[in-house]
């Protein structure tokens, strides 16, 4: 054996070893649980979703809804698991986006959740032909799939969203292999969309609870409880290391509520100081990924360019494939329109240097976007222009070099744009963002009043910010890492084997209780009570 394959086999021993110590913990606190709980059953359940955050380990929203599960035991709720079977012909985790032939790991998959189920309440939902729909999708190019409805119920653009996502890319081609992912995602979509509509009818839940609500499994399951009238929660990663965001709206939009009478103390500013210190060095993570190993300051051939200018405004752009971009297409279709029209500013004012800044996110080895910035940069030839400056995902030049030096800031829904209003610049935005919820930026109501807001700060020698869009800005980040993103990491820690996927650490069930824990309290009380999945200060 060569020393590659000798160290492959090491590693995948080390792994399996690694998962079966973990899941031997997780199957521990489900019977702990199931011991200490006193459940009524007269009580209307609770019903637990999700197809989208695991296949063959835990990752943490896997366990952000498992051991908000717990908690509601321990309440004495009754909590059912909807679970998958080999239901769907091709899931988003389980789908090889180089070969839609194939098959999701359905074998290791099931048997994970047959690990973290035990003694719980499950409900298994497994494929069932359609054969009206299946001939109905035979004809179907991308174009129509994309709106493809069927007995009134949008399966297309649940397909769509998660297709996006599994291809990484926003345009999709009208090929065999799309159209093929198109059927197979269509027809999941309607079995998950019957089959829980018909366990919905059956139990009465009080409660769904799914993850983030726009991938098609949990979408299906998100429209069934909004046509019969039944409360759904869904939840997110938060901005913290192991915190989760859950809201009775969209998780990836991230609706929060923050009082007009909400200010930072003194004791709150210095936190949040401490915390932008952090980031501003690349000392941050989220879901498990650090996206800035290394973070450089600008160096003197780019500063000897932009000596040449009379002003400096970056362009920060997103992955476009983010369910985040659901949200933020508001004005312009996608970010790629976005760019075409910041184009077309860039070529109307030679005096000002544009740094183009793609997101690091779009070259993460094995998630690589297949519809990226620099292909689009390629493509438009846009950074031989000479006040040009393009920085590819690789590059760890520092931003906040960027924003200081800059006339404005561009964004199209990046929070970057929230850190450059909290240094004082102005920002401009394309798409709507999470920090558009309260005045914190130049986000305008149309097509018009943007070009016009564009046109007026690239020609204006100095731009008056609003001094409430600082303070707004740093109410609104302050409420995101403290308030909304609840902490879980009492619980879990990383697994040592792949990024974003946990284990538990050792702790008594108990622990899990609303009265013993700030975060358990603001879970439950959010889902039994419609509390506001808040820490209280």
């Amino acid at each position: 054996m060569s020393r590659l394959s000798y160290t492959r086999v090491k590693n995948a021993v080390m792994q399996r070893s690694r998962h079966a110590a973990s899941n031997r913990k997780w199957q521990q606190l489900s019977a702990d649980a199931a011991k200490a709980s006193a459940v009524d059953p007269d009580q209307a359940p609770v019903l637990f979703f999700n197809a989208s955050t695991r296949l063959e380990a835990v990752s943490q929203n896997a366990a952000y809804s498992f051991l908000a599960s717990k908690a509601l035991n321990l309440e004495g709720v009754p909590v059912i698991y909807y679970v998958c079977a080999g239901g769907m012909q091709r899931c988003v985790l389980g789908s090889h986006r180089d070969d839609v032939d194939a098959e999701p790991p359905c074998r290791q998959c099931v048997a994970q959740s047959m690990r973290l189920f035990n003694d719980a309440d499950v409900r298994w939902f497994e494929e069932q032909a359609y054969p009206e729909l299946d001939a109905m999708l035979a004809g179907q190019d991308v174009g129509s799939a994309e709106s493809f409805e069927y007995q009134g119920v949008p399966l297309g653009k649940w397909a769509t969203n998660s297709l996006r996502w599994v291809l990484r890319k926003h345009h999709l081609s009208n090929d065999d292999p799309t159209r093929k992912f198109y059927r197979h995602f269509i027809h999941s979509a309607w079995n998950v969309y019957t089959q829980f509509k018909a366990l919905v009818e059956e139990k009465k839940p009080q409660v769904v609870v799914l993850f983030n609500g726009m991938f098609y499994p949990e979408a299906a399951a998100r429209y069934v409880c909004t046509q019969m009238g039944i409360r759904v929660i869904t939840h997110e990663v938060g901005l913290r290391p192991y915190t989760a965001f859950f809201t009775t709206g969209e998780a990836t939009a991230y609706p929060i509520h923050i009082s007009p009478d909400f200010k930072l103390d003194e004791a709150m500013n210095a936190r949040l100081d401490e915390y932008l210190a952090q980031r501003m060095q690349g000392n941050f993570s989220m879901a498990g990924i650090r996206f800035w190993p290394e973070i450089k300051g600008l160096n003197s051939d780019f500063l000897a360019l932009a000596a040449q200018f009379d002003h400096i405004v970056p362009v920060f752009t997103n992955v476009v494939f983010d369910t985040s971009q659901v949200h933020a297409n508001i004005l312009f279709p996608e970010m790629f329109s976005w760019l075409q029209n910041v184009q077309k500013a860039i070529q109307t004012h030679p005096r000002t240097l544009f740094v183009i800044r793609a997101h690091p996110d779009e070259g993460r080895a094995g998630k690589e976007s297949r519809e990226s910035v620099a292909q689009w940069v390629r493509r438009t030839s846009i950074d031989r222009l000479p006040n040009v400056v393009f920085v590819d995902s690789g590059e760890y030049i520092s931003s906040y070099d960027l924003i200081q030096r800059s006339h404005f800031v561009m964004v199209y829904n990046s929070t970057i744009g929230l850190e450059a209003s909290i240094m004082g610049k102005a920002v401009l935005a394309g798409g709507k963002a999470r920090f558009t919820q309260l005045p914190t930026s130049f986000f305008p109501g149309g097509l018009y009043e943007y070009e016009h807001k564009l046109e007026q700060f690239l020609s204006e020698k100095k731009i008056e910010v609003p001094p409430e869009f600082k303070e707004n800005a740093r109410r609104f980040l302050y409420y995101q890492l403290y308030i909304t993103s609840l902490p879980f990491e009492e619980w879990i820690e990383e697994d040592g084997v792949w990024k974003g996927y946990v284990r538990l650490k050792e702790f008594p069930v108990q622990a899990l209780r609303a009265d013993r824990s700030a975060t358990m309290k603001a879970v439950v009380d959010g889902i039994l009570h419609e509390g506001n999945f808040e820490l209280e200060q």
